[in-house]
């Protein structure tokens, strides 16, 4: 009996080592999977707001904005625009350039607060990117033209891990042969993940 209570057993040096080794390897391989993955969820925003702005302009489009300043007594109706007024960039309140974290956008001091308010687009929450809207500057292609390839391009900036090096998403809208407005199938992805 006294031998069985003098018998200690436990790991030795080799077999913690391994462990060890184990655990870094399995470490190494699950941080930066987990780094991507964080940065894959926060680049669903740009594509549901990118989404949103489409549909704002999509309703703007179809909304009678004629601007009655610019159109004479008498004269046709040829002077009405289905865009916004003219492009927008969100400056953010600052220096209009993105990070790595979060910004609360004061709607009441954006510079382009007006178009984006024709286009129903201002989150209240904190963002991680900051959006364009680039009207289209050809001929006719805010209202008096069909088939038009472009009337809006919209991009959202980020620089998801703060290292100057910016995504850029964009979606394109254009117009039909029924003069609608169209987006195109997919939204074009520039360094997605930096």
């Amino acid at each position: 009996m006294n031998k069985l209570l003098s018998k200690k057993e436990g790991f030795t040096l080799i077999e913690l080592m391994i462990v060890v080794a184990i655990i870094g390897i399995l470490a190494a391989i699950a941080i930066p999977a987990f780094i991507n993955y964080v940065k894959r969820s926060k680049t669903s925003e740009a594509g549901a707001n990118l989404k949103s702005l489409f549909q704002g302009a999509a309703a703007y489009y179809e909304a009678e904005n004629w601007g009655l300043a610019l159109v004479a007594p008498g004269s046709n109706a040829s002077a009405s625009t289905h865009c916004t007024v003219d492009s927008a960039t969100m400056d953010g309140n600052t220096s209009g350039n993105p990070g790595d974290a979060k910004q609360v956008i004061n709607w009441q001091d954006e510079t382009a607060a007006a178009s984006y308010a024709a286009l129903n687009f201002a989150p209240a929450d904190p963002i991680y990117y900051m959006y364009n809207v680039v009207t289209a500057t050809t001929t006719g292609a805010c209202g008096t033209a069909a088939n038009d390839a472009t009337v809006y391009d919209f991009t959202a900036v980020g620089d998801l891990d703060g290292d100057d090096v910016n995504s850029t998403f964009t979606l394109r809208a254009g117009t039909n042969n029924d003069n609608a407005l169209y987006r195109a199938p997919g939204i074009n992805a520039a360094d997605p993940l930096e």
